[in-house]
């Protein structure tokens, strides 16, 4: 049976095609003359992606201030708006991932994570898998099983990765940490964001993101090393150098995370996985670094700045 959506070589085909088109426009002598696109080079809508970017970073900061709770309470809401998305995304290619079991898994991950700790996460995981198999199989077994591990990923990613972020706000300096982890990985966007449209020649995978460039993952590490030798410094009382190790190590996890969520969305024929936040797409589309520099920023931390 010949699937309705496009995959990734059909994809490929039709870019082929369409630049095939436009040189035998240009070699033709009655082609309409082309317009020079709108779009900025970067392909978002800036003014909008900086306001709706401030306004994130103060909801996060003020969450931070009032509570921990209130930042979790924050991030549950995040990585829930995430699971759907996802899970809209996956139906589109005829995975029908089982929602209530899997919202019910994010938020016990996340809780059992900040209170529980590591272990408490890691069985939450297992039996949030447990549950997305019993809830799909009472469901009926036609196309069981490629629900079953679509709802599997969807448990590992984002809701698991996310635990991490709990994990990080449950030490005694939590918030510091968390500030420090965010920081740093939004710094990794920054970097690459600027230097990339200055800078930007030699696509890093073109397949897969075509604006993502080798001199935009260099703005990346420096602006993250840069960032994450004073932050940790004066946020933690860590020793500077250390900041380059995890700056380096959340360059390469946020570029790793941005090229893992752009594979998806290329694999199932889409832009963005919704368009709530605009200038940014969707939930998703925020969190696809983050959720992957969590646990390298938790690990890495507790090796340079042990709890005390």
């Amino acid at each position: 049976m010949t699937s309705p959506y496009p995959t990734r070589r059909s994809l490929r085909q039709s870019r082929d095609a369409g630049s095939t088109a436009v040189a035998d426009e240009s070699a033709g002598g009655g082609a309409a003359p082309r317009v020079a696109p709108t779009t900025p080079r970067a392909g978002r809508n800036l003014p909008a992606a900086i306001a709706v970017g401030l306004t994130l970073a103060a909801l996060v900061v003020g969450s931070l201030i009032v509570a921990k709770e209130a930042f979790l309470a924050i991030v549950a809401f995040a990585v829930c708006v995430g699971v759907w998305e996802l899970r809209t995304s996956l139906a589109q290619a005829n995975i029908h991932v089982p929602l209530v079991p899997s919202l019910v898994g994010t938020v016990s991950m996340l809780g059992s994570a900040y209170w529980g700790g590591a272990q408490a996460l890691a069985v939450t995981l297992g039996l949030t898998c447990v549950g997305v198999l019993l809830w799909r199989v009472a469901d009926g077994v036609r196309d069981a099983v490629r629900d079953i591990a679509g709802g599997m990923f969807v448990a590992l990613y984002p809701s698991f990765l996310a635990g991490f972020c709990a994990l990080l706000l449950a030490a005694p300096d939590g918030k510091e940490r968390v500030f420090v982890f965010i920081l740093v990985t939004v710094l990794s966007d920054i970097g690459g964001y600027v230097f990339g449209v200055l800078w930007g020649r030699h696509p890093m995978a073109p397949s897969v993101s075509p604006k993502k460039s080798w001199e935009g993952f260099a703005g990346s590490a420096l602006a993250c090393m840069a960032g994450a030798a004073v932050a940790i410094h004066f946020a933690l009382g860590g020793p500077w150098w250390s900041g380059l190790v995890l700056g380096a190590a959340v360059a390469v996890g946020a570029t790793v995370g941005d090229l893992t969520e752009s594979t998806i969305k290329r694999d199932l024929g889409i832009k963005d996985m919704s368009h709530i936040l605009p200038g940014h797409g969707g939930i998703m589309d925020r969190l696809d670094s983050l959720i992957v520099t969590a646990p390298l920023s938790w690990a890495l931390l507790l090796v340079f700045v042990p709890l005390q």
